[in-house]
């Protein structure tokens, strides 16, 4: 279920079950869904959806501008349901840009794609945006 299918009284995150923070800002085209909002002083951007060199146009808006603007970015990746060479791509400049790009709750997809490329083992891989923002 994407973002745009649940009713916005129950803003719930994925990974903990608590509600999301006000102000979050939505972005919901490509056939993917991008979230962002602040976090105890960390840039969470919630991906959802498929993600190609089709579609990665509004995930790379925002984790470019989290990059430029907060020295903490944490991708929420449990709800991607497919991703390819643009997605890791992206995820790679991004680790360059902030130094430390943490990943939470991978779906199996890009679990998968993270045992394939190695990705896993230069990454932040954390189970909740909770750990994630603490780190």
């Amino acid at each position: 279920m994407f973002w745009s299918e649940a009713a916005l009284s129950t803003r719930t995150s994925s990974t903990s079950g608590t509600l999301a923070p006000e102000g979050i800002t939505v972005d919901a085209s490509y056939g993917c869904e991008v979230r962002q909002y602040e976090y105890h002083g960390a840039w969470v951007i919630v991906a959802a959806g498929e993600y190609d060199m089709g579609s990665i146009t509004p995930l790379r808006e925002a984790l470019n501008t989290a990059a430029r603007q907060y020295p903490k970015v944490v991708l929420e990746t449990s709800a991607v349901t497919f991703a390819d060479s643009a997605f890791l791509n992206l995820l790679i400049l991004t680790h360059r840009q902030t130094g430390r790009l943490r990943v939470v709750a991978p779906s199996a997809q890009v679990r998968r794609l993270f045992e394939i490329s190695r990705l896993g083992s230069v990454l932040e891989i954390r189970q909740t945006i909770e750990e994630a923002a603490a780190s």
